[in-house]
């Protein structure tokens, strides 16, 4: 019986070693081919927002730390997770993409990347990662919701059910407040970061 056991624990202990071995190698092969298809998300993101921009560098003074206390200071559930310097072709400074994680989705998280100018000015946002409602939610991905921040030098948005009456509002998704409200949250913490970090130039 002894015996039997130890035949059985040697055996799971061979496999388990095995397939230790194995998952690691499929994890030094793929590794890279997901780190270049995330980098070519980003960038994606990033060019989308901001079309004028030749190229993009990571904001070298990016404290994450910083950028949390930020937000709970403000009030904000988002975490900003990374800000990129939008350069023309001549290296010269256009503004900032800034990437948040909303926190308050309907669903779950929702990750986006947001354009701001240098005068403060939104240029728009680009969705990476959403798991809304598809038919509601999902609607954030749209240019009829989408395109509202688009253009805007505001101090802050707020979501409303009506038709906007100023630049500031923004008109929710029918049957999808909450997405609406994490977007347009998300949007106003990326213009916080902008105005208390960023704007004014890079330090």
């Amino acid at each position: 019986m002894n015996k039997k056991i130890v035949h059985d624990a040697l055996i799971l202990t061979a496999f388990t070693l095995v397939l230790g071995f194995v998952l690691g190698l499929v994890y030094d092969i793929t590794k890279e081919p997901i780190a270049a298809a995330d980098a070519a998300t980003a960038q994606a993101a990033y060019k989308e927002v901001f079309d004028a921009a030749d190229h993009f560098e990571a904001y070298a003074a990016f404290d994450q730390e910083a950028a949390d206390a930020l937000m709970e200071e403000n009030g904000f559930a988002d975490e900003i997770t990374g800000v990129q310097v939008a350069k023309d072709s001549g290296g010269a400074d256009l503004g900032y993409v800034i990437t948040v994680t909303a926190k308050d989705g309907s669903q779950a998280n929702i990750t986006f990347s947001v354009g701001i100018a240098n005068d403060g000015t939104v240029n728009g946002y680009s969705i990476t990662s959403i798991a809304e409602t598809p038919g509601l939610g999902d609607k954030a991905k749209g240019e009829a919701f989408a395109g509202q921040f688009q253009g805007k030098q505001v101090e802050r948005f707020d979501v409303v059910k009506q038709a906007p009456a100023s630049e500031s509002e923004i008109e929710s998704i029918s049957g999808a407040t909450i997405t609406s409200k994490a977007m347009t949250n998300g949007v106003n913490a990326c213009m916080t970061y902008f105005r208390n970090v960023l704007e004014g130039g890079t330090q």
